[in-house]
């Protein structure tokens, strides 16, 4: 009688064992974090999310929203240079915030900017300013342009090289005016001669030192080279002009905004931290990122309206 050879063993497959995932794996292998390392990753979290957007902002979008914001305010002065309608002098402003002003040009530096009236530093987001306290350019007097010196485009970063009898042109509604500079100046240097009687001078204004990080004012200088137009004077004073227009000022009229969008922001980061924990870290990197870079740059695009007016 033949003998049954022995039944050989069943080897199950990997598939039909109860195995943990990795996934499983590793969240066992992980100790679940405390309320107070949850807090300190969130805030880690938030302060990065700030700290990127707002050099992305600073360096990066901000450049894009200047040039669009001029080309605009370019094609409403011509528009209104064609018609008729450009201003002649401060007075017909009528203190009019953010009205083209004039076509500045400065040829030697490549400079080339639409002012616009008002000097705030939301103002100054779209370009050089025109300070509501003094004549326009062409006019008899002193009139006095702010320019940031590095964000938002940077518009008056290079004044600095200008040299002695450059010229500066200033197109406005009453015609082309020719400005030769007369010299640069710092913070505490002694100031230029007085203007002579019916004589208009231009002083454009911006921050000195490192980019974000001023130590003064540079000022440049430049007197115009025909006599200066009359017409109605400025509506502000130096004493009736807001502090909010002044150099190096701050405006924190739009603070309740920073808040909100921080609090946008702070949520957008507890429920990235939370999918993280619950869900799938590369699915919740999928979802949330382009969620925190948008709610980022809106939040660091009110937190650069409270940097100084001149920067």
């Amino acid at each position: 009688m033949t003998a049954l050879a022995p039944a050989l063993p069943v080897i199950e497959s990997r598939e039909d064992r109860d195995f943990p995932s990795q996934e499983e794996v590793v969240k066992a292998a992980v100790p679940p974090l405390g309320s107070r390392q949850q807090i300190i990753r969130a805030a880690l979290l938030l302060l990065a999310v700030i700290a990127f957007s707002l050099i992305v902002e600073l360096l990066l979008v901000s450049p894009l929203q200047q040039r669009a914001a001029q080309q605009r305010a370019f094609d409403s002065f011509r528009k209104n240079a064609a018609a008729g309608t450009a201003p002649l002098a401060a007075g017909e402003l009528k203190g009019k915030k953010g009205a083209p002003v004039a076509y500045l040009e400065a040829r030697s530096i490549g400079l080339h900017q639409v002012i616009l009236e008002g000097t705030d530093g939301g103002d100054l987001f779209k370009g050089p300013g025109h300070r509501r306290d003094t004549p326009i350019p062409g006019q008899a007097g002193t009139s006095v342009i702010l320019g940031r010196q590095a964000a938002f485009g940077g518009p008056f970063d290079d004044i600095s090289n200008l040299r002695k009898d450059a010229v500066i042109r200033a197109t406005t509604g009453a015609g082309v005016f020719d400005y030769r500079v007369i010299g640069v100046r710092r913070s505490g240097d002694p100031a230029p001669p007085a203007l002579r009687a019916g004589g208009g001078r231009i002083v454009l204004v911006t921050a000195n030192g490192a980019r974000f990080a001023p130590s003064g004012l540079l000022l440049v200088d430049a007197d115009l080279i025909v006599p200066g137009l009359g017409g109605p004077g400025p509506l502000f004073t130096a004493k009736t002009l807001p502090d909010t227009e002044k150099l190096m000022s701050i405006d924190t009229t739009t603070l309740w905004r920073l808040a909100l969008w921080l609090q946008a922001l702070l949520v957008v980061v507890l429920a990235a931290i939370w999918s993280w924990q619950r869900w799938n870290p590369a699915k919740t990197w999928i979802v949330f990122l382009p969620a925190l870079l948008l709610v980022g740059l809106f939040t660091a695009g009110e937190a650069a309206r409270l940097l100084p007016n001149l920067l």
